[in-house]
């Protein structure tokens, strides 16, 4: 269930990574820590890390229960 939570919140952030020539890539949540993939432009944007923390963990905290950080997957 939590995955599709995570899923849905990645799909609404998506398009702003898009513009910028990336992606993200879900690649698991084991117990609260959701491992993402960034992609694209993103993949090795020096802003990337406040990409993933600033932008894409706050969403993700806030709008999915149980979510407790987020972990970038080379």
């Amino acid at each position: 269930m939590m995955q599709e939570q995570v899923q849905e919140v990645l799909n609404k952030l998506r398009p702003f990574l898009l513009r910028d020539g990336g992606d993200v890539e879900l690649v698991e949540v084991d117990e609260g820590i959701v491992r993402l993939r960034l992609l694209g432009a993103c993949g090795n944007c020096p802003s990337s890390t406040i990409t993933l923390k600033a932008g894409i963990e706050r969403a993700l905290v806030s709008e999915v229960p149980g979510v407790r950080e987020i972990e970038q997957v080379i």
